[in-house]
């Protein structure tokens, strides 16, 4: 068996492997030292080849961003700021038709300047947001729908843990993909706003809460705006210290995030919330979050260049290439891939498997890197809202703890916020100057 059957063989079986249940960086570690065993006919070629992989992408200095972002994170859930965030964006727009549904969104929005990963947006929202909605009378499917559907926010809006990986995987700037990712999040945002206007306007009964508007008012008719300006600061704090001192030079990425780390430790012991142990399963959970997302990496670093032994890239390049493709042609097959692999693997995955692949076809087109970064992130992102895997489906799941609420519950309430996000990836798509404008202008 040659070279290139092999690379083709090894994509077929990590599908299999991973529809199998196989943890995916089991299946591609397994499946990269195979196929270089079979390729080379030497399994000490293999481990050489295999060793050499991790070593390389473990000295990486960037991965140590990958921590430092997931603890600032996680700091920040424990301490609260997600609530504060969820109550201050309620009193903005509570007045609003839908308007928690906006909150939820805006809160997701400045809640993912923070913290990056929308894993994190999902499980803390699930907890805060819901339960609120519910409250004032939303329907159940409308609001595991609308925290479904913001929470992918996390993984565009800078820092973001996907954009880091991309930036690794393709030799970009960090700080120029966060920057590239600011409108392209906010145009998100905005959409998901719309969306839930549109819904509460056009199909009141879906989406409920039509009494909201004057229990809040209750609720919060002694709410001083001093109390709002305590609430908020601390997120003002936090985004000028880490997205501040990236833009304005005094930090490198992975400084941001040991300085970020260390500004959230230091609000969270203000607020006074925020024990011993706390800390403890802070770092615990840092740590699985960490050789869970290295480990990954690892693995499809592993994959990459067995891929690049049987010279799979340059194959497919050439072949893609043999359709005479105009870039946007190009663009709608690599979107359905996209959102194909979304439904059955995670997000990182998806990047560092396919991404190499393209490469060598976006050569011929003179892609700016960067752009197409967001159109992945974008695209992928989609997968966490779609069956079977949408794991952003499957962390609220799991965080409500509400028997009356299916999994399909939640698969139907983000559909619309799936479309919306498969429409605005097609208006980044056909204009690419929204994510490179302020690049354009000299934001780096």
């Amino acid at each position: 068996m040659g070279g290139i059957e092999v690379g083709i063989a090894s994509v077929a079986v990590i599908v299999f492997l991973i529809y199998m249940g196989l943890y995916i960086p089991v299946a591609l570690g397994l499946v990269s030292f195979v196929g270089v065993w079979l390729i080379r006919g030497n399994p000490d070629i293999a481990v050489a080849l295999l060793s050499e992989s991790i070593a390389d992408t473990v000295s990486e200095l960037v991965f140590a961003s990958v921590p430092l972002f997931a603890l600032m994170g996680l700091i920040v859930s424990k301490a609260g700021l997600g609530k504060d965030v969820y109550e201050v964006a309620n009193f903005a727009f509570y007045r609003i038709r839908g308007g928690l549904g906006i909150a939820t969104v805006a809160a997701n929005a400045i809640f993912a300047s923070i913290t990056g990963s929308s894993i994190a947006s999902a499980s803390v929202f699930t907890r805060v947001a819901i339960p609120e909605m519910r409250r004032f009378g939303y329907q159940p499917r409308f609001t595991v729908g609308v925290v479904a559907g913001s929470s992918v926010l996390g993984m565009l809006i800078p820092p973001s843990a996907m954009l880091i990986i991309y930036a690794i995987v393709t030799e970009q700037s960090v700080g120029r993909m966060f920057i590239a990712g600011i409108i392209p999040g906010i145009l998100l945002a905005v959409c998901f706003g719309i969306l839930i206007l549109f819904l509460a306007y056009a199909f009141p009964k879906y989406v409920g809460g039509q009494d909201s508007a004057d229990i809040a008012a209750q609720d919060w008719a002694n709410l001083s705006w001093l109390d709002l300006v305590k609430k908020i600061i601390p997120v003002i704090v936090l985004v000028l210290v880490v997205l501040g001192g990236i833009y304005g030079g005094v930090f490198t990425p992975t400084e941001a995030g040991a300085a970020g780390s260390l500004a959230a430790l230091v609000i969270a012991l203000l607020k006074k919330n925020f024990s011993w142990r706390d800390l403890w399963e802070v770092l615990v959970e840092t740590g699985y979050i960490t050789a869970t997302i290295l480990f990954l990496i690892t693995t499809a670093s592993m994959y990459s260049r067995m891929l690049g032994v049987a010279a799979l890239p340059t194959v497919f390049g050439e072949w893609l290439t043999g359709f005479d493709l105009t870039l946007i042609q190009l663009m709608v097959i690599y979107v359905l891939l996209m959102v194909a692999l979304g439904t059955i693997i995670e997000t990182a995955s998806i990047i560092l498997i396919v991404v190499p692949l393209f490469l060598v076809v976006l050569d011929a087109f003179n892609v700016d890197l960067v752009w197409f970064g967001i159109i992945t992130v974008v695209g992928a992102e989609i997968g966490l809202l779609t069956p079977p895997l949408g794991i952003s489906c499957f962390v609220i799941k799991s965080a409500i703890n509400d028997p009356t609420v299916s999994l399909a519950d939640i698969f139907a309430g983000a559909f619309p916020f799936a479309v919306t996000m498969f429409l605005v990836l097609m208006v980044l798509i056909a204009f690419p100057s929204l994510s490179l404008y302020l690049l354009s202008i000299g934001w780096v």
